[in-house]
């Protein structure tokens, strides 16, 4: 359990909750906080605790049905996003977690407003919801190329120099709103070099069984990077708040990423306190009655 708390502990070190001053160049995407090169066992063998931690509070939440868990994982193309769901989820039951992947938005997203996709996939009681990028394209991608948001059909007198400044109203709105319905909101940023990228695309040229993962359109977003930054320091400094803080977590080093999202998420359950639902001395009367019955068969 030290352990375990020592890496809540450290996941708190990539939380922003508000802070106006907030800078993405303030944060190292090359960061393994306490830890070195040569602790990876260690830090694995921690994710796998912490994996475990987050199946038991899993099993809490959804028995107890009254809280559920929204974690949003947003980042640039190659950050991990893909292997990190899949490796700090791995011990959660698949009945009490959905994950969503939001890629370009069909002809009838695009008929609705730029929440609706999301919104409506929202994770139910008792349950936890992961979205592999989310909501947040919309201030970030529609934001880098103004032909995406040119797609989305909104009357022109609405498409002014406020847009993003009303987006972040609204994005703000709805995750206080989820919030006050019981939806716990995490966000996490994986904050990935651009050397490293490179390094993981030249990956999936290079190994053909990665080579469905590699998009030539990939390559050509690299000619953005310096606007995706400034676009992802804007959103996180205007969403980030004590209720829905977002998390901005160093991504060069996966088996690090890993560990501060799975400690995140444990910090996240452990502050609700779950317990398993406590019956009534009626519904006790009933189980020895159904025990009594069982054992006389």
């Amino acid at each position: 359990m030290a352990d375990l708390l020592m890496a809540r502990e450290l996941s708190r070190r990539y939380r922003i909750d508000g802070h106006a001053k907030f800078a993405l160049r303030d944060f190292d995407p090359r960061d393994t906080g306490a830890f070195a090169s040569t602790d990876e066992p260690l830090a694995r063998a921690l994710t796998e605790r912490g994996t475990d931690r987050l199946a038991e509070l899993q099993d809490k939440l959804y028995a107890q049905d009254r809280w559920s868990l929204l974690v949003l994982i947003q980042g640039m193309d190659a950050s991990g996003k893909d292997t990190a769901i899949r490796e700090v989820m791995s011990g959660v039951n698949p009945q009490g977690c959905q994950v969503f992947a939001f890629k370009k938005p069909s002809e009838e997203e695009l008929d609705h407003d730029f929440l609706w996709r999301c919104t409506r996939c929202f994770p139910e009681r008792g349950r936890i919801g992961v979205f592999n990028r989310s909501y947040y394209e919309e201030v970030l991608v529609a934001r880098v190329h103004p032909e995406v948001l040119a797609r989305q059909k909104l009357p022109p007198e609405l498409v002014t120099k406020r847009i993003w400044t009303e987006r972040f109203e609204d994005i703000r709105a709805l995750e206080r709103y989820a919030t006050r319905q019981g939806i716990v909101v995490r966000k996490f940023f994986l904050h990935v070099s651009k050397e490293e990228q490179k390094q993981r695309l030249l990956g999936r040229i290079g190994v053909p069984g990665k080579n469905w993962k590699f998009r030539t359109g990939d390559v050509g977003l690299r000619k953005h990077w310096r606007a995706y930054q400034r676009a992802f320091e804007e959103a996180i400094r205007e969403t980030a708040t004590p209720a829905s803080p977002w998390y901005v977590v160093p991504a060069d080093h996966k088996w690090f990423t890993r560990l501060v999202i799975g400690a995140a998420l444990v910090d996240a359950l452990e502050g609700l306190r779950l317990e398993y639902p406590k019956l009534s001395r009626a519904e006790l009367l009933e189980l020895d009655a159904a025990r009594r019955m069982l054992e006389r068969e």
